[in-house]
């Protein structure tokens, strides 16, 4: 907005809300990259007669959440041997398909899943601290995204 030196578009929070829930919580970066996101959304902004706001767009990767329990499921993770190049791999295909910021969720839960077992024990809690370890440790310089470096957090649930 600033940017187009608009100051005159209506709803543009509410607006703006609804892209950034739907973005986190609904569209799948594999199924619909960035670049081609922009583009509807500068085509949008043109039909609708605000081009000062299309031309100044630039491209912004939303947050991305990974459930390592469903990410462990989708590539049948049931070792830990297997478990860091997976996770080495997903971080890099989000890269790749332009994210900048990368919610884990629900470690806890998969360091459990890993060690087959409905109780936590000091294994749990070894593995869940070498995952969290693996991902604080991760090089974010290693990858640049589209608009700035790589940042990582580790979450225990959802971000409300």
């Amino acid at each position: 907005m600033h940017d187009a030196d608009r100051q005159d578009f209506p709803f543009i929070d509410e607006i703006c809300q609804g892209i950034f829930h739907y973005l986190e919580n609904k569209c799948a970066l594999r199924l619909l990259p960035l670049p081609a996101l922009y583009e509807k959304m500068r085509r949008m902004l043109e039909h609708i007669g605000c081009d000062t706001i299309a031309r100044a767009l630039k491209p912004m990767a939303p947050p991305v959440q990974v459930c390592l329990l469903r990410l462990m499921q989708e590539h049948n993770c049931v070792v830990e041997l297997s478990l860091f190049p997976m996770l080495r791999r997903e971080i890099d295909d989000l890269c790749t398909a332009g994210a900048n910021e990368i919610r884990f969720l629900h470690i806890r839960e998969a360091a459990m899943q890993i060690r087959s077992t409905a109780k936590w024990d000091k294994h749990c809690e070894r593995l869940r601290v070498e995952i969290e370890t693996f991902l604080q440790s991760y090089d974010p310089r290693s990858h640049t995204t589209q608009s700035s470096t790589l940042i990582l957090h580790l979450c225990e649930s959802p971000a409300a």
